[in-house]
């Protein structure tokens, strides 16, 4: 028994190895399973933090939208508002109501007094002085007047510039508006303003002229102006170069001669310029009434013969043009 006791308590390898082995791994497998245990918890952390960094980089970022968003329509630019305000301000109505208060304002007579105040009160605010600074002396006759244009101030505010003739006197008014809600009236005296000088137009530089194209011109363009008068279609076609269309005069006027022609040298393609001299139809009288005007055309060479492509107002007449 003590023998076998020994033996028991001797070496045994194979026990020793593999309950050491055994031994190391549970208490290294003990020691690990708390370590990965802190190892998540660190995770989840830092997970923690992550998310929070995103909500507030999130949440600082709508912050400073909401302020920018409140600050921008406190501070906007000049030109912004100005587009946006005249955009609102009803300028085709201003125009016909400035017209319609000028057609009274701009006729006062001494007997007609009575009947210009009532008219326009129609247009001043309450309280405005009757006649509007008219001293009920001599008398404001009024021949025309046309929109020349308009200067809108902000979505209420606008000035009306009207070109007329009174007492034969070509001149401006420019008439203060004030609209609110659909409503308008003239907020203030009107402004006489100077009509616009006459201008001195250059003539344009005149390139040499053509005399035998003006020659040929000169004995085709009657026939082409008489088709021209006449509104006929048929007629005006055969002098038009290919593809092109003329709306004639349809019987307003008729042709009665070729005062000039300029014809400047060139290709097959000319810019020429004729002057028309046209009757006026359907009038009583000995003579009838006539018109001189200045068209400017151009024309092309076809199979030997000129050909009609563009017919217009002349902006000048050459220097060089024959009469």
């Amino acid at each position: 028994m003590a023998r076998r006791s020994t033996l028991d308590r001797g070496p045994q390898p194979d026990y020793y190895e593999g309950g050491l082995d055994a031994s190391a791994s549970g208490q290294e497998a003990r020691g690990k399973t708390p370590w990965r245990g802190a190892g998540g918890r660190w995770a989840v952390w830092t997970l923690r933090v992550i998310i929070w960094v995103v909500l507030i980089v999130i949440g600082a970022r709508g912050l400073i939208a909401i302020a920018l968003n409140q600050k921008t329509p406190a501070k906007p630019s000049s030109g912004t508002v100005s587009s946006g305000q005249s955009s609102q301000f009803p300028s085709s109505l201003a125009e016909a109501y400035a017209q319609q208060f000028a057609a009274v304002y701009l006729n006062a007579s001494q007997s007609g007094q009575a009947k210009r105040a009532r008219e326009l009160a129609e247009y001043l605010p309450n309280g405005s002085a009757s006649q509007l600074g008219w001293n009920k002396a001599g008398s404001l006759t009024l021949q025309s007047e046309q929109v020349a244009g308009i200067t809108v101030q902000d979505s209420h505010h606008a000035v009306v510039t009207l070109l007329a003739r009174v007492n034969n006197q070509l001149m401006e008014l420019g008439v203060p508006i004030y609209t609110a809600h659909g409503a308008m009236v003239v907020s203030g005296e009107p402004a006489w303003l100077g009509a616009p000088k006459r201008a001195a137009p250059g003539r344009p530089a005149v390139k040499p002229a053509d005399s035998s194209t003006e020659a040929a011109l000169t004995a085709q363009l009657p026939a082409f102006f008489q088709a021209y008068a006449s509104g006929k279609q048929p007629a005006i076609a055969k002098f038009l170069a290919h593809g092109v269309s003329v709306t004639g005069l349809g019987g307003a006027l008729t042709f009665s001669s070729i005062s000039s022609v300029y014809v400047p040298v060139g290709g097959s393609t000319r810019k020429i310029t004729v002057g028309v001299v046209w009757q006026i139809p359907g009038q009583s009288g000995a003579a009838p009434a006539q018109l001189q005007m200045t068209y400017d055309m151009t024309v092309v060479s076809q199979n030997a013969n000129w050909y009609v492509q563009s017919i217009q107002a002349a902006t000048t007449q050459p220097a060089g043009q024959k009469s």
